[in-house]
């Protein structure tokens, strides 16, 4: 199910489960996930998107494996807060992953994450090849530690 509002998805969570951050791109889809405690998100993995069926089969078994009890998606506003084309592609993409799962899932403003996961990129003298192999999953790790800090205080 999806969840626009933050509380409910709080509130639909199991307790003890990790949750999966994604961070959409239109060639790739960097994934991070949390502990069980929901207290520190970490960079996974960036899937090349290929179609929609092989990318969500991807997603859905490493949300079995790692047990995830929530999905958080980055929402790609403008930066006037607006909704824009990416925004559409991306709540299209969580109505299709609801009808393949359960698992709840709710989205997360992500401006400027992708900012930040290349300036600590930078910061760590991360090289040029290395850093357009992992800003994908290090940006949805900003993402997921965003919701993940703003769970602690619901």
């Amino acid at each position: 199910m999806i969840h626009d509002d933050f509380t409910e998805f709080a509130a639909a969570l199991a307790p003890m489960t990790a949750l999966m951050g994604l961070d959409l791109g239109d060639k790739t889809i960097g994934v991070a996930v949390s502990d069980r405690m929901r207290g520190v998100a970490s960079p996974l993995e960036t899937v090349r998107r290929k179609k929609f069926t092989l990318d969500s089969a991807r997603l859905l078994d490493i949300a079995q494996a790692r047990e995830i009890g929530g999905i958080v998606l980055g929402l790609p506003r403008n930066m006037d807060g607006s909704e824009g084309p990416r925004c559409q592609s991306t709540r299209a993409f969580a109505r299709n992953m609801s009808r393949l799962t359960e698992i709840p899932i709710s989205f997360w403003d992500e401006r400027l994450s992708t900012v930040a996961a290349e300036k600590a990129l930078l910061e760590a003298d991360t090289s040029r090849k290395r850093r357009g192999e992992v800003i994908d999953h290090v940006a949805a790790g900003y993402i997921l530690q965003g919701a993940l800090d703003r769970l602690r205080f619901l």
